[in-house]
């Protein structure tokens, strides 16, 4: 669309300190848009041509104040022709903006979310995982495709950021990006904590995520059975890092850990138990909360087993992890040679101990909840759904009662 804008001087009489000297105000419009202020210069109501948008007569006075407005509307016009060639789409702040100077003291999106990747990178495996600024830089990287598809622009003031935008957001990533529901929901969500930033730090007077609504679609969790776990801890590995990666997967699978937690363990989170049994108490990275978890005989053992690793002794940790990513290059070798048709990923191991080794176990809800460092038990909750084995037997439990009751 093409860009439409005009200039016009008025004398403002609402603010008026008298009734014969009135501020005169210049008013810039951009597509119906407007954004004024006051050029510092008070005239004679009686003197003032709003036709003409100039004082009257040809005196010292009327030709000093005209040729002041000439040179603010000549700067004006520069500004625009400017910002047309640029390419940019524009409106009538921007214009105002670069007259007054103001524009360098503006808040845009882009350097906000950048500051943000930039400052979570400095506390990876403190506070934050690899994986997680990962999907920060990715939800930037489409936030930057949106700027230019949607606006024609690649940046915006964030005072300038309506309700809708995280709306438009997410719809320029189910249908422009192409991303499922789960990515943009995602993605959308990382978005509005930046804005939520900007609103806490009251750069921004709305509270701008309350306008967005998006869900995520339940996905079933992947995990192994009870045969699958125990064909893959007796395969014995052609290579030592495939072995590695295999020990370590399986403790993940009976202690529930997350990969950045059995990377941060140390013999500090050992102790002893209300059991007199070991047990590890730590807290999870990802969301902060507590995780204390006894020990099952099988990660006991993988821990003893690489006590005295070179790398364990270097480092301090207890185990010698990988870098995530070659622990699931490492995973799907495994698979192919256990004949395992599941795609596995570290977090598999996570849902294997939350769905096989606990809760198919009959070990309660809010046992698995606290074990795991859930935040809330709806979270578990999702786990205990996708157990058909609970669901038979407590099917198989109820079939007996009718049984005998009939």
């Amino acid at each position: 669309m093409k860009t439409k804008i005009s200039v016009l001087f008025y004398a403002k009489k609402s603010k008026a300190k008298n009734n014969l000297q009135v501020p005169v105000y210049l008013r810039i419009t951009v597509n119906g848009k407007r954004s004024e202020f006051s050029t510092g210069k008070m005239v004679d109501a009686s003197k003032w041509n709003s036709e003409m948008s100039r004082l009257k007569g040809n005196s010292e006075e009327a030709r000093t104040v005209n040729k002041y407005f000439d040179v603010l509307l000549s700067k004006i016009l520069e500004i625009e022709k400017n910002l047309v060639l640029s390419g940019e789409s524009f409106d009538a702040s921007d214009v105002k903006n670069l007259f007054t100077g103001k524009q360098n003291t503006e808040r845009y999106l882009i350097p906000i979310f950048q500051d943000h990747n930039n400052k979570m990178e400095k506390l990876i495996g403190k506070e934050y995982a690899l994986a997680t600024l990962k999907n920060y830089k990715t939800c930037l990287s489409h936030l930057k495709k949106f700027h230019k598809n949607f606006f024609k622009k690649s940046d915006i003031n964030i005072k300038k950021i309506e309700p809708a935008f995280l709306n438009d957001f997410d719809f320029f990533l189910r249908t422009v990006a192409k991303c499922n529901n789960n990515s943009t929901v995602k993605h959308t969500k990382n978005l509005a904590k930046i804005l939520k930033t900007c609103y806490h730090n009251n750069w921004i007077e709305k509270d701008l995520v309350m306008y967005y609504k998006g869900k995520f679609n339940e996905v079933a969790a992947n995990f192994l059975i009870h045969e699958e776990i125990k064909t893959m801890r007796n395969k014995d590995f052609a290579g030592q890092g495939l072995n590695l990666v295999r020990d370590i997967f399986i403790f993940s699978c009976y202690t529930g850990l997350a990969y950045i937690d059995i990377y941060n363990l140390t013999k500090d989170h050992i102790s002893t138990g209300i059991d007199g049994g070991l047990w590890i108490k730590t807290h999870r990275q990802k969301t902060r909360t507590a995780s204390n978890i006894p020990l099952l005989p099988i990660a006991e053992e993988i821990l003893r087993k690489y006590e005295n690793h070179p790398t364990t002794i270097q480092s301090g940790k207890l185990l010698p992890v990988y870098t995530n990513q070659k622990i699931n290059e490492y995973l799907k070798t495994i698979a192919e040679n256990c004949e395992i048709s599941k795609k596995l990923t570290f977090h598999t191991a996570r849902h294997t101990f939350a769905t096989t080794v606990t809760l198919g176990n009959n070990v309660s809800l809010e046992s698995v909840s606290k074990m795991l460092g859930h935040e809330s038990i709806k979270t578990t909750q999702l786990y205990a759904k996708i157990l058909d084995k609970k669901v038979a037997e407590d099917i198989g439990t109820l079939k007996s009662l009718l049984r005998v009751n009939c």
